[in-house]
């Protein structure tokens, strides 16, 4: 049985969603960009989402965010669903838009993790050898000056969404540090400083393996139902948290396992008959499916 997904209030996630077969489907357009940014917007908003980075390269996406209600599940499944099917629809095509998997939702223990991983997201298209630095990339990314600034606004794309649909005209988005910082000023110039860092690691390592990059052009030039040469590995471990204080990952992963032992003995003895049984807190779908009871957060 596949381990349960704890989800608390509060939590800070790295959120990873790939396409299927690793196809270019969101590589950047004004369409596609302008159909992320719009759904993206209308989603955190309705499920309450506090968003502090988020990167979107063509074959997959990353999102920084904070959970205040324990909602994730549901966000995800709206903003994936809508999104594979307005830019199926831009594409002409009906199969399945994202990798069979599920997302990828990776709880980060501290402050400190927080600026690395946003480091990390937003250094992304330079990792990948695409541009030599993040901010020319010509899909979705958000630059750090943004955070605690003017909301983007987005406009419904009438590529897909209908005038007399149920969806707003338009949305607003607006950047947010996370909490443990002194001020978005604060959790900006951390982020920066960490973003330069990481770019020059990223920058070094791709010319270390002598590939260069692809550059603006030749992304905007790729054909969206093509996909990489090369391969990718598999069976790669696939981590709940990540913390690179080494005692913080191990409590953290201790109250983790703990929440797996509790979920199972509690599912166990709900199938045996025990209506009442008291499920740990973060239980997702049977609380929301099946009403069942939980401990208090």
């Amino acid at each position: 049985m596949k381990a349960p997904r704890q989800v608390l209030p509060g939590t800070t996630y790295l959120v990873t969603r790939r396409c299927s077969q690793r196809q270019f489907l969101l590589r950047p357009s004004k369409t596609t960009n302008a159909i992320f940014l719009y759904v993206l917007a209308v989603a955190t908003r309705r499920f309450g989402m506090k968003i502090h980075a988020f990167c979107v390269l063509s074959n997959h996406f990353h999102l920084v965010l904070t959970d205040p209600s324990a909602r994730l599940p549901a966000f995800e499944q709206y903003l994936d669903s809508l999104v594979a099917r307005a830019i199926n629809a831009t594409l002409g095509r009906w199969e399945s838009f994202w990798a069979p998997s599920s997302y990828s939702a990776v709880a980060l223990a501290s402050p400190a993790d927080i600026v690395d991983k946003t480091a990390y997201v937003l250094a992304n298209p330079v990792a990948a050898g695409l541009v030599r630095r993040a901010r020319d990339w010509p899909g979705l990314w958000s630059a750090p000056a943004l955070i605690g600034g003017a909301s983007l606004h987005a406009v419904r794309p009438a590529a897909f969404f209908r005038d007399d649909g149920s969806m707003p005209p338009t949305a607003e988005l607006q950047l947010v540090a996370p909490e443990g910082f002194e001020s978005p000023v604060a959790f900006r110039d951390q982020v920066t400083g960490a973003l330069v860092a990481a770019e020059a690691r990223a920058g070094s390592a791709v010319e270390r393996r002598g590939r260069g990059f692809l550059g603006r052009a030749r992304v905007l030039s790729q054909n969206p139902l093509a996909q990489p040469a090369t391969g990718e590995p598999r069976r790669q471990l696939n981590p709940r948290v990540a913390s690179r204080d080494k005692w913080k990952r191990v409590e953290t992963l201790a109250r983790l396992l703990e929440f797996v032992e509790r979920y199972r003995a509690a599912r166990r003895a709900r199938r045996a008959g025990q209506r009442d049984a008291l499920f740990p807190p973060g239980t997702y779908l049977l609380r929301i499916a099946h009403g069942v009871a939980c401990a208090p957060a």
